[in-house]
């Protein structure tokens, strides 16, 4: 057994190493950071040029064509950051580049002009691929050998992710909204700096775990998945791995059809916002933007399908569902990813957000238990963690304990504010905290039901995601069903967003952690890094299909209504869930018992 992992499980904190809470600290920081900041880009974009509190006036087509952008590239810089990671830094490394990155990004964006806005973007889309795949990479070497603990380490892990994006929308947003954005950019440079330091002061903990790669690697899964005796797999596998790897036909689709999308992605919003066209010609009716990302899709489906090809019978079928499962992951997050987009738009353009009386102080009162019972009990870990490794890494909990103080007086300063107020105006970044709120009391749940017997195949998790999808977005329809056509305001209750996030959310425990999990089952060891980057890639697709098809909230209520809008999103999700569940026998054929 490593030595630096039975050190790790000396200091235990809650039955687990010390270090997992080092880790969800970071990521906690980092999530504060990344949805603090993230919240505010579509309410800066479309704010007025005059106004109280000044943004850059742009069209909710253009804020979302570039935010769209943003979002894709999240996804993609992650499969470059993974590598070096793996042949070049180390994890550790990788996460503290990562971090450095981000927090100049946030900086930068604090200054408000145009060339530190693109700058500060630029910078965090690059930290985030240096740290995004690397911290659940440390959390994989802690726990080797020790793979039945890993479940509640991951449980615990996305917890902190959570608990960052919560307080992070909330107090972001709060500050944003009320004071100025700079304040809310700001902000979140502010903890991901502290996270920075917190995690560089704790290396020690961690031994060599997540250190430079040694050259050898080790992989967890099976790789004997067709099922044949050793004998027949050892005679077979050199054979089947000759066919597998990478000819130079291989690369040139994978080079042209990366270079296609990277094409569209910069030109879509360089198009809208600034008039420059990198694609300046046309075929047919077609823009040279849609005929390039059209070939890329082309290219890259050639590549699948002649990499799928080569492998043998059952380990073909499975990646087939892979690839199935997908192109449903495209659909859920094209329309889940309204959240931070359009949805937040009609919070701020179509909800009414005016409590007074009763209403208020009902909102007040449970806005503190929302803000403080998590902090409380995220303090109480906090506490724990000095306890067990004050001698160790002193300095970092110190710093950790900074950042704590800095939470609790924001967070105090936040509640005397809205409490002083006889009334009270929900801020409309408010709202994107209820899928975190959502997530960490639905989980137990979700968990609960999938370790039971009535635990549903893949196929229908996806399709009852989907559904719920739909019908979360089937409250907002109903809900704007007065508001006039051409309506650029309206004042439909809340009631219908907080049900609409909540549908959301149940949809995203469905299918968000399903995916993965399904994907490290199915896909054979030496091709699990290829079909992770596709699973990346489909994220990044439905990310720009997110930003394109909110962008048209404007269109569409002026030609029709906002309540049309919103049937839209409701009916093609359940289409495509129903779709899933239809496919059901079929995906549990190709998965070869698998569940």
């Amino acid at each position: 057994m490593n030595t630096d992992i039975e050190n790790l499980f000396n200091d235990k904190v809650i039955g687990h190493p010390a270090g997992l809470f080092v880790i969800f600290f970071t990521e906690m920081w980092e999530r504060f950071s990344f949805y603090g900041m993230r919240i505010l880009l579509i309410l800066f974009l479309t704010a007025p040029l005059i106004d109280s509190n000044a943004g850059w006036g742009w069209t909710s087509e253009n804020a979302l064509s570039l935010i769209g952008t943003y979002g894709s590239l999240l996804y993609l810089t992650p499969i470059l950051g993974g590598w070096i990671a793996d042949n070049y830094t180390g994890y550790r490394v990788a996460v503290v580049i990562g971090c450095l990155l981000m927090t100049l990004g946030h900086a930068a964006m604090a200054l408000e002009t145009t060339t530190t806005f693109y700058l500060g973007l630029g910078l965090l889309i690059i930290g985030t691929g240096f740290f995004k795949p690397n911290m659940t990479s440390m959390i994989s070497d802690m726990y080797k050998g020790k793979e039945s603990k890993k479940d509640g380490a991951y449980t615990i892990y996305y917890m902190g992710v959570n608990a960052g994006a919560f307080f992070g929308m909330m107090l972001c947003g709060y500050l944003a909204e009320n004071y100025g954005w700079s304040y809310g950019f700001g902000l979140a440079g502010i903890f991901m700096l502290l996270g920075l330091i917190q995690f560089w002061l704790a290396k020690d903990l961690f031994g060599s775990i997540g250190g430079k790669p040694t050259g050898v690697h080790e992989v967890e899964l099976p790789q004997n998945i067709n099922e044949r005796s050793p004998k027949e797999h050892d005679t077979s596998r050199a054979t089947e791995e000759k066919l597998n790897s990478f000819t130079l036909f291989d690369k040139v689709l994978i080079l042209l059809s990366s270079v296609g999308g990277l094409l569209y992605l910069f030109n879509d919003p360089l198009e809208k916002i600034e008039n420059t066209n990198l694609l300046p010609f046309t075929v047919g009716n077609m823009s040279g933007s849609n005929v390039v990302v059209l070939t890329a899709l082309i290219l890259f489906l050639i590549l699948l399908v002649t990499r799928i090809s080569r492998y043998m019978p059952i380990v073909r079928d499975r990646i087939i569902a892979v690839s199935i499962f997908g192109v449903f992951t495209v659909f859920f997050f094209a329309f889940f990813e309204q959240a931070l987009g359009s949805m937040t738009l009609f919070a701020r353009d179509y909800t009414d957000r005016s409590l007074v009386g009763n209403s208020a102080m009902i909102f007040k009162i449970v806005d503190l238990l929302l803000t403080t019972v998590p902090l409380v009990i995220i303090t109480w870990v906090l506490i724990l963690l000095s306890k067990k490794t004050y001698k160790k890494i002193g300095m970092s909990n110190i710093v950790l304990a900074i950042a704590f103080i800095g939470l609790w007086v924001l967070v105090i300063f936040r509640l005397i504010d809205k409490f002083s107020q006889d009334g009270n105006e929900v801020d409309a970044s408010w709202f994107g905290i209820l899928n975190s709120f959502f997530i960490i009391t639905l989980a137990p749940l979700f968990s609960k039901w999938w370790e039971s017997k009535y635990n549903p195949s893949a196929a229908m998790k996806y399709g009852i995601g989907l559904v719920l999808l739909g019908l979360g977005f089937a409250f907002l329809s109903y809900g704007t069903g007065d508001v006039p056509q051409g309506a650029k305001t309206a004042s439909v209750s809340m009631i219908f967003l907080i049900m609409a996030f909540l549908f959301h959310t149940m949809g995203e425990l469905c299918i968000s952690p399903v995916g993965l999990s399904y994907l490290s089952k199915l896909v054979p060891g030496r091709m699990i890094g290829f079909m992770f980057g596709i699973w990346y890639l489909a994220i990044a697709i439905g990310q720009k299909a997110a930003g394109k098809m909110g962008g048209m909230i404007d269109s569409i209520s002026e030609q029709y209504s906002i309540s049309h809008f919103f049937l839209i999103f409701t009916l093609i999700p359940i289409a495509v869930g129903i779709i899933s569940v239809i496919l059901n026998p079929l995906l549990k054929k190709l998965m070869h018992g698998v569940r």
